[in-house]
Parts: structure tokens; C-alpha cells; sequence
């Protein structure tokens, strides 16, 4: 028995040691800031600002897509990488806030664009972006609700989630995911709608959207890359293992392993 409590604190302790994981994460969170930035900048320096009102007003849509279902998406997932030592539970709660509030700045920017093509006449959801993004909007939405339903509402046994884990893993990256492939189709409509032909003779404003494109797409890489590290994801705190076997003698269900 003390052995089998050494070898599971020594597994523990190896995998407590990620390695070159903060250096990883500091990249995706330098890239993440930067494609924040460079939204922030492409729409003062050449798209007139942000604002409720006016034509500006559409320009608050990219923005806070860009912040929510971008960055603080990935932000979201990378939280039991980078959390690596704190209590299960304060970190589901971290996990599930930051997508709480990604989805609340991503219907600020939804209500915003809707608003503006109300008011301009524009017809709305003809688009293939507008198609991807009402689809990452309602997958994002759903992802949450059953999530939650799963992971911190109390009613769920461990043989339940441990169940269902795979699939929220595997379609939250895919959201994720989306949400960048979206932003990029809209980018490159945004180019298209005003630069038209222009585009093509290297406008400045064409280039450093160019490669607002090439910063989404590597925070995207560099976020993936994180979560399929098999050795980067969260260890089971001793705790939670013996919580987790007690638990399994009493319902003969699986016990759970980290996310």
C-alpha cells in the first residue's frame, strides 16, 4: 500500500514537471496580445475607430470577437494547463468564467453587427462567414450549457463525466478552432468589401491585415499544440486520486483523470 502511495506521489511529482510548457504558454499568450493589438490597430488606423453609433459601430463586431471567441477562448482552454497544482474545483470555476465571459463579449459584438446592418438596410446571414459564425456562437453557447451541467452542477456522477470528458475535450478544441477559421473568413471579406481590387496591389492596410491573419492563425497553432501534449496536461492531485477510488468502490463507476 505505501508503495503504491509512493510510485502515485512520484508520478505526480514527474508530471508536475512540464518542462518547456511556461515558455509555450508565454508564446500563446504574447500571440495572443498581439492579434488583440492588431485588431485594435487596423480598425483605428484605417476602419475610423469603434463606436455604438454611426458607421463605427460595425467595427465593434470584429473586436470583440477577436477577444472573446479568440482569445479568451484559448485562454480558457490552456486554464488546467497552466493551473496545474491548484484545486480541481477553483479551476473548473476559472475554465467555465473565462468562457462565460468570452461568450458575453462575443453577443456584445453579435447584437452589434445586426444592429448596424438593421439600421444601413444590409441584408444579414447571407454570407458563408456570417453561416460559420452563428454556427461557433450556438456551439460555443451549448458547449457551456452542458459543461456546466456535466462538471459543476453537482448531479453528475464521476462514470458520467468521465464518459462525456472526451467529447468536451475534443469539441471545445474544435470550437476553438472554428472560431479562428471564422475570424479569418471575415477578415478577408472586410478586405474584399473595401479595398476591393486595391487588395491585390499591396495596399498597407491589406498587409497588415495579411498578417493580423498570420498572428490568428499561429496563437491558433501554438494554443493546439499546448492541449495535445499529452505530457503538458494536468496531474491528478493525490487527493482527488484517493476521492476518486473511494468514490469508485461505492458506485463501481470510473474514476475521473484530469483534463
Amino acid at each position: 500500500m505505501s508503495s503504491c502511495h509512493l510510485s502515485m506521489e512520484s508520478r505526480t511529482s514527474m508530471a508536475s514537471s512540464p518542462g518547456a510548457l511556461p515558455y509555450y504558454v508565454a508564446f500563446s499568450q504574447l500571440l495572443g496580445l498581439m492579434v488583440v493589438a492588431m485588431t485594435g490597430a487596423w480598425l483605428g488606423l484605417y476602419r475610423g475607430g469603434i463606436a455604438w453609433e454611426g458607421t463605427l459601430q460595425f467595427n465593434v463586431h470584429p473586436l470583440c470577437m477577436v477577444i472573446g471567441l479568440v482569445f479568451l477562448q484559448g485562454d480558457a482552454l490552456l486554464v488546467y494547463r497552466v493551473f496545474r497544482n491548484e484545486a480541481k474545483r477553483t479551476t473548473k470555476v476559472l475554465h467555465g468564467l473565462l468562457h462565460v465571459f468570452a461568450f458575453i463579449i462575443a453577443l456584445v459584438g453579435l447584437v452589434a453587427v445586426f444592429d448596424y446592418h438593421r439600421k444601413k438596410g444590409y441584408a444579414d446571414l447571407y454570407s458563408l462567414h456570417s453561416w460559420c459564425g452563428m454556427l461557433v456562437f450556438v456551439l460555443c453557447f451549448v458547449q457551456w450549457l452542458v459543461g456546466f451541467s456535466f462538471f459543476l452542477f453537482p448531479g453528475a456522477s464521476f462514470s458520467l463525466r468521465n464518459r462525456y470528458r472526451p467529447q468536451h475535450v475534443f469539441f471545445g478544441a474544435t470550437i476553438f478552432l472554428l472560431s479562428v477559421g471564422t475570424a479569418l473568413l471575415g477578415l478577408k471579406e472586410e478586405l474584399l468589401f473595401t479595398l476591393g481590387s486595391k487588395y491585390s496591389t499591396f495596399e498597407p492596410e491589406g498587409v497588415l491585415a495579411n498578417v493580423l491573419g498570420l498572428l490568428l492563425v499561429s496563437f491558433g497553432v501554438v494554443v493546439l499544440y499546448i492541449l495535445t501534449r499529452a505530457e503538458w496536461k494536468r496531474p491528478p492531485q493525490a487527493e482527488e486520486q484517493a476521492l476518486s477510488m473511494d468514490f469508485k468502490t461505492l458506485t463501481e463507476g470510473d474514476s475521473p483523470s484530469s483534463q
